[in-house]
């Protein structure tokens, strides 16, 4: 650890070095978009950009958690809760871990990343896994990486206020950068799935923020929810032909048929074996969230646009809940360089503020 950046920060924020360390990535999600909590499946992949977490004990009751880039350290107890909203996250994962046995002591936590935050890549996500699997590490625990997910979701949902699926910590806790995560969040059975030959992932920010607690996700969400019990059924996961949604209002069976509709593009992605057909079920997942969904903007909208005219992009979407944040595109790796400065040239010249997150752009 000597030389890490992390330990090296751990260092100068508590004095020496830490007992344990650990990280996990943050993600874009190719295909399935607002489908994990209908109990759908989706497709994300690994990114590069990581958050990594270090640990140690302390003698005095209570957490002390500094935040790279954040400044000030955080200050809380299991009986008296941080105020501060990025520390719900590191709280709720010490209060579910000491929910499932273990004996957490007073602790020390220093953070760092460079997972994008506000953009859909899942910075939430990575933050609560890298703090659990710190956890394990520290106090030898015996969870898995199923249960490290479930227990990071559980504390986005009840500490956080964030009424997540299980998605985002899936794909922090068991995926990687070189292939898909298929996965069906219902059963959580899942597998790996390679790109299509020759093509790598795009993702460009909007420059449009949002923030997932405060937007229409809840909202999305509740409607789901009220779809699936006027038809019937458990979750809109039961239902696979977009016939069956006639009886519902008009706004509930616009979000139900993006629901269903999202489903099969997922399954019919992983038999794709050109980029160009995969490409085309992103184009059309972005019309459904756009139309069906109502979760996109303008922005977002003309980002995808531009990104879909460029010839060595196969499709693009907006990635993530929507109301802002980023872009995930397939391209023809050789042509994703150019690609990626065209778009954001044009859209810049609009008034806009777009800038490359996946690949990472070299400081």
């Amino acid at each position: 650890m000597k030389g890490d950046p992390l330990t090296s920060g751990f260092e100068q924020v508590f004095g020496g070095a830490p007992d344990a360390v650990a990280d996990a990535p943050g993600r874009v999600n190719l295909l399935g978009e607002h489908t994990d909590y209908n109990d759908g499946f989706v497709l994300p992949i690994a990114i590069s950009q990581r958050t990594r977490v270090a640990m140690r004990r302390r003698s005095a009751p209570g957490f002390a958690l500094h935040a790279q880039g954040q400044g000030d350290t955080v200050h809380f107890a299991f009986d008296a809760p941080p105020g501060q909203h990025f520390a719900s996250y590191v709280y709720g994962c010490l209060v579910l871990a000491r929910s499932r046995g273990a004996d957490i002591p007073g602790l020390q936590i220093h953070v760092d990343s460079d997972v994008p935050m506000g953009v859909g890549l899942s910075s939430s996500a990575a933050l609560e896994v890298a703090t659990l699997r710190c956890l394990r590490q520290l106090l030898g625990l015996s969870f898995d990486d199923v249960a490290v997910a479930q227990l990071a979701q559980r504390a986005e949902i009840e500490h956080a206020g964030v009424n997540c699926g299980i998605m985002d910590q899936m794909a922090s806790s068991l995926a990687d950068t070189s292939r898909a995560l298929l996965l069906d969040t219902r059963s959580l059975e899942r597998r790996m799935v390679d790109l299509p030959r020759g093509t790598a992932v795009l993702v460009i920010d909007s420059g449009v923020a949002r923030t997932l607690a405060g937007s229409g996700y809840n909202e999305r969400r509740a409607q789901c929810e009220e779809a699936a019990r006027l038809l019937g059924v458990a979750s809109l996961r039961e239902v696979d032909d977009v016939q069956r949604l006639a009886s519902l209002p008009p706004l509930l069976q616009r979000r139900a048929r993006h629901v269903v509709t999202e489903n099969a593009r997922v399954l019919q992605a992983v038999a794709c074996s050109t980029g160009r057909a995969f490409g085309e079920l992103m184009n059309a997942s972005h019309a459904s969230l756009r139309d069906d969904y109502e979760v996109s903007t303008p922005e977002l909208d003309l980002l995808v646009s531009l990104l879909q005219q460029q010839p060595a992009v196969h499709g693009a979407r907006l990635t993530g809940a929507g109301f802002g944040g980023a872009c995930v595109a397939l391209c023809e790796a050789g042509g994703l360089q150019q690609a990626a400065a065209n778009v954001v040239a044009q859209y810049n010249a609009a008034g806009h503020r777009g800038q490359v997150l996946v690949p990472p752009v070299a400081p």
